[in-house]
């Protein structure tokens, strides 16, 4: 039997642009809050608010966008939202007060919810259906060079260059993704015509959430609240156990894990469902927290790593997939919209939820505790989503 064509010209196309857009929000990620403390000398509690409005300004971008994407053409949402992502790029050189740098990050944001909706909402249209959970953990795999390359690059032009440069070189790729994005064909796709006539006049919720994605969405959002504090806390923390070293490679050993293992986990879920995938990397998601929580050597975090690879790095793909594929086909850009808003509010809430619990509980107490917040999500994902696997391996 012959598989169906996965890596085409618009796959190729979108992975670059959502690879380049993915890495200056790493990027700006790691060095906003540095700029606004030499550039306006404000606190390091403001300077984490102006790193972390981006989140919520892509929450509302993706909300919006979850409205019209079926039913409006997704290249020119592509095109547009590229544009309006290029303009804040731009607007960082002109910020005078602390205000305009907040009110240009919720903007970015929102162009950033808008742009790499429409582009995972294009990709899961164009890939075979048969192939969409490998073809899902290939794309998937732009977001995690990202999350490695982004940091590594934005700490490098800080300590050689200053921010004007990183400003620059934003600028530069996301003008590059622009006429990249006219490479990209529109693909054939399913509008509901009688649910757009009947939700034109009236606010209904479910013209903003695809209900069938919440489940696997309520999954997405705890296991990147428990990541999230690995994520933004792993410098403070290497420097209090003597790691800094060791950390330093952590993010490069996380990727190279999920780009190896991926592919294969996306064809055995493509050939046995989902649940084979998911339940094995929930407990090494947990194995890999327990670990990263004792670490008292260099070997022992970067193992950490290479399991939080394997654990979270799949769980986040294996559920997007899950999203997309429960969700009716001409609600595919709704249901990506609703997977990534609760997803995005996991990393969104999570540092802060963490900075409260660290106080008490210190760094490797609260993320003892994260191990027993995964092992009790098996348990919601089976209730959620888990005993109806056959079921949709059935009908499919």
């Amino acid at each position: 039997m012959n598989k169906e064509k996965l890596w085409t010209k618009e796959f190729i196309t979108l992975s670059v642009v959502n690879f380049l857009i993915a890495l200056i929000f790493y990027l700006l990620l790691v060095t906003i809050a540095s700029y606004a403390i030499t550039r306006f000398h404000t606190s390091t509690g403001v300077a984490g608010l102006v790193s972390s409005i981006f989140v919520i300004g892509a929450l509302f971008g993706r909300l919006g966008i979850g409205r019209i994407i079926d039913d409006v053409e997704n290249r020119k949402i592509l095109i547009v939202s590229i544009i309006f992502f290029a303009i804040p790029s731009a607007l960082y050189f002109v910020a005078t007060s602390l205000p305009s740098l907040i009110f240009i990050r919720i903007l970015q944001g929102m162009a950033f919810g808008v742009a790499t909706t429409t582009i995972a909402t294009i990709v899961a249209q164009i890939l075979p259906a048969n192939r969409l959970g490998e073809g899902l953990s290939y794309f998937s795999i732009s977001i995690i060079l990202a999350t490695a390359l982004g940091p590594f690059i934005g700490i490098l032009l800080t300590e050689y260059a200053d921010f004007n440069v990183i400003f620059i070189f934003n600028l530069i790729l996301v003008i590059f993704c622009f006429f990249m994005s006219f490479a990209v064909k529109e693909p054939a796709h399913k509008i509901s015509k009688p649910d757009k006539i009947k939700g034109a006049k009236i606010f209904k919720i479910s013209n903003y959430l695809e209900f069938k994605a919440i489940p696997i969405s309520i999954i997405a959002l705890i296991i990147s609240f428990a990541y999230s504090g690995v994520l933004t806390f792993i410098s403070i923390y290497a420097e209090q156990i003597n790691l800094v070293n060791a950390a330093s490679f952590y993010f490069i050993v996380f990727a190279v894990t999920v780009v190896v293992s991926r592919p294969f986990s996306g064809r055995l879920m493509d050939a046995k469902g989902a649940n084979i995938v998911m339940y094995p990397c929930f407990f090494i998601f947990a194995i890999a927290m327990f670990l990263f929580s004792q670490a008292n050597f260099g070997l022992a975090l970067l193992l950490a790593g290479a399991l939080f690879g394997l654990g979270f790095g799949n769980l986040q793909s294996i559920s997007q997939a899950i999203a997309i594929q429960v969700a009716p086909p001409h609600k595919l850009g709704l249901a990506t919209a609703t997977y990534y808003m609760f997803y995005d509010m996991g990393f969104g809430v999570g540092p802060y939820l963490f900075g409260f619990f660290i106080p008490f509980l210190g760094y490797r107490g609260s993320y003892s505790t994260m191990v027993m917040v995964i092992l009790a999500t098996i348990v919601l994902y089976y209730f959620l989503h888990g005993r109806k696997e056959k079921q949709l391996i059935t009908v499919k």
